[in-house]
């Protein structure tokens, strides 16, 4: 009997259970998270090698000109090692991780969930699944309010395939956000969008800002794509703590310059 317990355990049937607790359902990028991680046994004593858990969210890359949706990693984070879980015994211990500050916005249609999960060698590893609403950076919301004062709204946010960016972030994809500009830049812009890039003392963007078709010159501009322009820019901590409307004044000169 012994053994054909083990042996429906190792197929995930009366094996142990894992579940996470957070304390918090509603975090920013870049903040430390905390909860209770609880391992129910099962019908069988265990041997767990690892308690992983991995912030996890899906993006958008094209293949056989169809969009499909990819699940990435943003981070995994190692809670607990090599123990044994006996059966029907329960394990609670206290966990925390920080998230990366480029951990995307759930925004538009864009997850966030942390995967938590048992390594048990030759047995089905147990998962457990926990949304998490992630709120920008502090350092990316200056500017998005900067950007909100310059009278843009978000027309949309998107996940986005872009190995090329990895060393940036060292993800292959990247979350951009567009915006259509609805006063002073209007008629001046088709769109703003904007990649962030924060990190502990300021946050890289990347713009790209598209200028609206003027004549005949600017119809061929845009058909060949040369109405746009990708800019760099930095704010540091200090600029930041100078608040939204510094900012706001630094990427209007920024875009006119564009325009």
């Amino acid at each position: 009997m012994s053994m054909f317990k083990r042996m429906l355990a190792s197929a995930g049937i009366g094996a142990a259970q894992v579940d996470l607790m957070l304390h918090q359902e509603e975090v920013n990028a870049g903040d430390t998270i905390s909860g209770v991680v609880r391992i129910q046994g099962g019908r069988v004593d265990q041997q767990v090698d690892d308690v992983y858990a991995f912030v996890m969210t899906r993006y958008l890359k094209e293949q056989n000109d169809t969009k499909v949706n990819v699940e990435a990693t943003v981070a995994k984070f190692l809670l607990a090692s090599k123990f044994t879980v006996e059966s029907e015994q329960v394990y609670e211990f206290p966990v925390s991780f920080q998230l990366p500050a480029i951990t995307p916005v759930t925004m538009g249609r864009t997850p966030v969930w942390i995967h938590t999960g048992l390594d048990i060698k030759e047995a089905v590893d147990p998962k457990d699944r926990d949304q998490l609403q992630v709120n920008p950076h502090p350092y990316s919301a200056v500017i998005l309010e900067a950007v909100n004062q310059l009278g843009f709204r978000i027309r949309e946010v998107t996940c986005q395939y872009a190995p090329h960016y990895s060393r940036n972030n060292g993800l292959p994809f990247v979350q951009e956000f567009e915006f259509v500009p609805a006063s002073q830049f209007r008629g001046q812009l088709d769109e703003l969008e904007i990649i962030f890039f924060p990190d502990e003392n300021g946050v890289d963007l990347l713009l790209q800002i598209d200028r609206k078709a003027r004549g005949l010159a600017g119809l061929f501009a845009e058909a060949l794509d040369t109405d746009e322009s990708f800019v760099k820019m930095r704010f540091d901590r200090n600029q930041l703590a100078s608040g939204a409307s510094y900012v706001a004044d630094q990427l209007a000169e920024t875009i006119r310059r564009y325009v």
